[in-house]
């Protein structure tokens, strides 16, 4: 049996766990996901104790070894929390759990060292490591969780029926392993997804986006969004992105299925950016096609006013979701905006059109390139070469006109307060409408972006408006 003796004596607080399970004498482990991330190399800041006693009894007593007091308990679940060095310490004591099937929230009493490694979601989260002095640093593998990481290889130690049935969760936790670590998920346990997927209604909304999210900001989100449609859960979670499953489109640089070619988009989003919002951008940027699908004949597949559709589509998605309306502003500007920097390589293009993007996507510009960019996913190689190259002519343009004019910095060199007084009229929308139309009429190229011509201009629109 693998010792990891040297690994954890390295730092000094594993040394005080230790003495402090034996003055207690209570049997101490390291559990779960602390012990699966050293085997697998990976950054580690969170550790999960394993007590067979008294949780909180423990943590109080380690902390104040530690010197630090600030220990939370949560006695309904027989819990404690510190945080110590930038780490944060959770401890739980030995238990075992038995579940009513309305609900996720289980009923806990004391258990065993056996109990409580049986009631965890997967093997390679089953894995522990003693921390008392007889066995010092050994690991303890009951259900040839070591085998399972070697193999990568998600897998419950119990029946994954009664595993997901007794917290439906799971399912989305197994999706999102797969997603992180690159991991496939046996057999059993994706039939038991499939077959208890319709179970996730019994968990709320918060808990479902939580894994969620964490799916759109694993390495490749595709693997965890595959098992989802796969298995079904993603007609539970998020029957939108599952509708695109079978919509047809056009190949020139798309693939066939809208499903598979969002599932490229968010990949390939992933690779340049770690943005959540921007990736969130990338999975919802097609949602309107399947209610904008319609056949040309001498086209195709046509989808307009998707861009335009789907971005009124999001509000919804985001309350019903419960995800943060802060971000709702700038994912709707990208997925209405998608679709309009490809319309600007004609050497025809204007700089008012350049103005106009620029000004629409302002901060966000990049942000909506690098979708762009990602958007193309053609198998053909010359035809992506053309149209990256296509993206790049028109950032060039944007840069030109964004030098010319420094809109980096726009807005209507006549102030409100010079309306205000030049129209002989009180602070009001009135007020505002007059500023947008100067700003309009720069963005139009009808006059310079300077305050000798915006005032002029002024002057020659103000009497339209106080009609």
């Amino acid at each position: 049996m693998k010792n990891f003796e040297k690994e954890v004596s390295k730092y000094d607080y594993f040394k005080i766990a230790s003495q402090t399970a034996d003055e207690l004498k209570v049997e101490l482990f390291i559990v779960g996901g602390y012990v699966r991330d050293l085997i697998l190399k990976r950054k580690k800041n969170e550790v999960d104790f394993l007590i067979v006693g008294n949780g909180p009894k423990f943590a109080t007593a380690f902390a104040n070894k530690l010197e630090n007091t600030q220990v939370t308990v949560f006695k309904n679940f027989g819990t404690a929390h510190f945080r110590y060095n930038e780490i944060d310490f959770e401890f739980v004591g030995a238990r075992k759990e038995s579940y009513n099937r309305d609900s996720r929230n289980p009923i806990v009493e004391d258990g065993t060292f056996q109990d409580d490694i049986s009631r965890r979601d997967f093997t390679i989260n089953t894995l522990a490591i003693s921390l008392n002095k007889k066995d010092f640093g050994k690991l303890v593998d009951t259900f040839d969780g070591l085998k399972d990481i070697k193999n990568k290889i998600i897998r419950t130690p119990i029946n994954p029926l009664k595993t997901f049935d007794d917290d439906p969760l799971r399912i989305l936790r197994a999706f999102r392993f797969a997603s992180q670590l690159g991991f496939n998920i046996d057999l059993n346990s994706l039939k038991a997804s499939t077959e208890l997927a319709e179970r996730l209604k019994i968990i709320s909304q918060e808990r479902i986006t939580d894994e969620f999210m964490k799916i759109i900001s694993s390495p490749q989100p595709s693997i965890g969004l595959m098992l989802l449609n796969e298995t079904g859960v993603l007609k539970v979670i998020f029957p939108e992105i599952a509708n695109l499953a079978g919509v047809e489109q056009r190949k020139d640089f798309h693939h066939k299925d809208v499903f598979y070619h969002t599932l490229q988009v968010i990949d390939n989003i992933a690779k340049v950016s770690d943005k959540l919002w921007l990736r969130f951008a990338g999975l919802v940027h097609d949602i309107a096609k399947p209610i904008t699908k319609k056949f040309d004949e001498k086209v195709g597949w046509t989808f307009h006013t998707h861009d335009y559709l789907g971005a009124k589509m999001l509000k919804g998605i985001f309350r019903r979701m419960k995800l943060p309306m802060t971000e709702l502003p700038y994912v709707e500007k990208l997925v209405k905006l998608h679709l309009r920097p490809i319309a600007l390589v004609d050497d025809g293009v204007t700089d008012s059109a350049v103005r106009r993007l620029s000004a629409n996507a302002g901060a966000d510009l990049e942000d909506l390139i690098i979708l762009c960019r990602a958007d193309i996913t053609s198998k053909n190689i010359d035809k992506v070469k053309a149209y990256m190259h296509n993206y790049d002519n028109v950032m060039e343009k944007v840069v030109e006109v964004q030098e010319k004019d420094k809109l980096r910095e726009f807005q209507s060199p006549v102030r409100g307060d010079e309306i205000m007084k030049v129209c002989n009229i009180p602070q009001s929308r009135l007020v505002g409408e007059i500023k947008t139309a100067i700003e309009e009429a720069i963005l139009d190229g009808k006059i310079e972006n300077n305050y000798e011509e915006a005032y002029k201009y002024l002057l020659l629109i103000k009497d339209e408006y106080l009609k």
